[in-house]
């Protein structure tokens, strides 16, 4: 008897532990969606509002769903912007910090440029770029291109292609709002200068 009570014991605590341990995992799953639901509501919210011009680009993976693939004249960043100029080595993992004004057609373009922080200045916003590896070569760089999280854009089903047409035809634009932190959120894709789809500011 003493040993199946014993038995039975330490099988109810090792089901009370799995139990905490699953529910655990459940909260830190939740706190994470939470975090990262609650971090684009605020960039949506409180971020400056960008106009930004769409470049062509190849078309969209078909396995998950409808989404117009994006590329931005601010893509390619012009060395001759770089305070400082180009580092003169290999380096991985960096962040490209862009400062953008509203140009007289109304979009915004790249004033200057940083691989380290760019202080704030008026009428000018500063976006970061996604981490990546910068290559250093001996022959003269024009551009460094970079991503700023925003390349992808989900539409209905069947939509995507007439987008990315008039995409290619220079009819698209993307109204970005951009966190005090130089994290970019799309608000909203336009075609011909209209809003087609806009997020919700939550």
């Amino acid at each position: 008897m003493t040993l199946i009570a014993d038995r039975e014991s330490v099988g109810g605590s090792f089901a009370r532990r799995m139990w905490i341990a699953a529910i655990i995992a459940a909260a830190l799953q939740t706190a994470v969606l939470g975090y990262m639901v609650g971090e684009r509501a605020w960039g949506l919210r409180s971020g400056i509002e960008v106009l930004l011009k769409t470049a062509p680009v190849d078309p969209r993976d078909l396995l998950r769903g409808d989404y117009v693939t994006l590329n931005y004249d601010i893509s390619r960043v012009p060395v001759s912007t770089l305070v400082g100029g180009a580092p003169t080595e290999s380096l991985s993992g960096q962040v490209l910090s862009v400062r953008l004004k509203k140009q007289d057609d109304g979009y915004w373009g790249i004033a200057e440029s940083s691989f380290g922080a760019l202080e704030s200045k008026p009428d000018t916003v500063v976006m970061k770029s996604m981490p990546f590896d910068y290559y250093f070569s001996s022959t003269s760089q024009d551009m460094i291109g970079v991503t700023y999280g925003i390349e992808r854009y989900y539409v209905p089903e069947g939509d995507g292609r007439d987008i990315e047409s008039a995409r290619n035809d220079g009819r698209v634009a993307i109204a970005a709002r951009i966190s005090s932190d130089g994290v970019a959120h799309i608000r909203s894709l336009l075609l011909d200068g209209k809003p087609l789809y806009e997020e919700p500011l939550y």
